[in-house]
């Protein structure tokens, strides 16, 4: 068994989560083989392979809007529209792109979409964003990266590279198995399979990290080990 930890969002990550968890597991009765794993351990080789994508022409930097990116992307009845900036050269997104990395665009400013199908029926596929521009700190990285990558971009790619045969998602993954195995495809690495599968629901109870969240921070609760909350200890 592996200990993996697959947050891609600096601002929601904390060293605290990642130990409460490897002890929940202990508690458990379960030990995991080697190291823990991190997907901020492939963030060097996920650029490289985005800037691989850039040179083949396949992703680009995007200058539009979050409400400009909605409106080109289209509904489920009607086909997007391509950004403006689809065509850019490949030396102008090489250079966009690495001064994104180095930190000398504002937050949401630009981003790094893959040049997916515009018309295609799944909006998962509308060119994706790769990569958005983030100022903030990583418990593991710390400040070395202003960029980072979006899950879809970062779930099937460490995958290859930890070995993973299967990957077992819950049922609101299924719209993006088609990306999952298109990113994997287009770059030519080891590809494993994803399966999706029905989420664990628990009546009387909150399972929303989101709202979770809320309830320790808001004061409701006493904290993430209140008897009142889904956690194990």
């Amino acid at each position: 068994m592996q200990s993996a930890f697959r947050r891609h969002q600096p601002t929601k990550e904390k060293t605290d989560f990642v130990d409460a968890i490897q002890a929940d597991v202990k508690w458990l009765g379960f030990e995991w083989d080697g190291e823990a794993r991190y997907a901020s351990d492939y963030f060097d080789q996920l650029y490289d392979w985005a800037v691989q994508l850039i040179k083949e022409k396949r992703a680009y930097v995007d200058d539009l809007s979050a409400e400009e990116m909605r409106t080109y992307r289209g509904t489920l009845t009607e086909p997007g529209k391509e950004s403006p900036y689809r065509e850019r050269s490949v030396e102008e997104n090489l250079d966009l792109f690495e001064r994104m990395k180095n930190g000398e665009f504002p937050d949401g400013s630009r981003v790094l979409r893959a040049k997916g199908d515009m018309k295609s029926g799944n909006l998962n596929m509308r060119d994706p964003v790769m990569y958005r521009i983030l100022h903030a700190e990583h418990h593991r990285t710390g400040d070395k990266w202003n960029i980072y990558p979006m899950y879809d971009w970062a779930h099937g790619q460490s995958d290859s590279i930890e070995g993973i045969t299967h990957s077992v998602c819950t049922l609101e993954f299924a719209d993006h198995r088609p990306l999952y195995n298109w990113y994997l495809d287009t770059l030519e690495i080891d590809h494993p399979q994803q399966i999706e599968f029905a989420r664990l629901q628990l009546n009387y109870t909150v399972l929303s990290k989101r709202k979770l969240t809320r309830l320790v921070n808001d004061g409701h609760v006493a904290g993430w080990d209140d008897p009142r909350m889904p956690t194990l200890s």
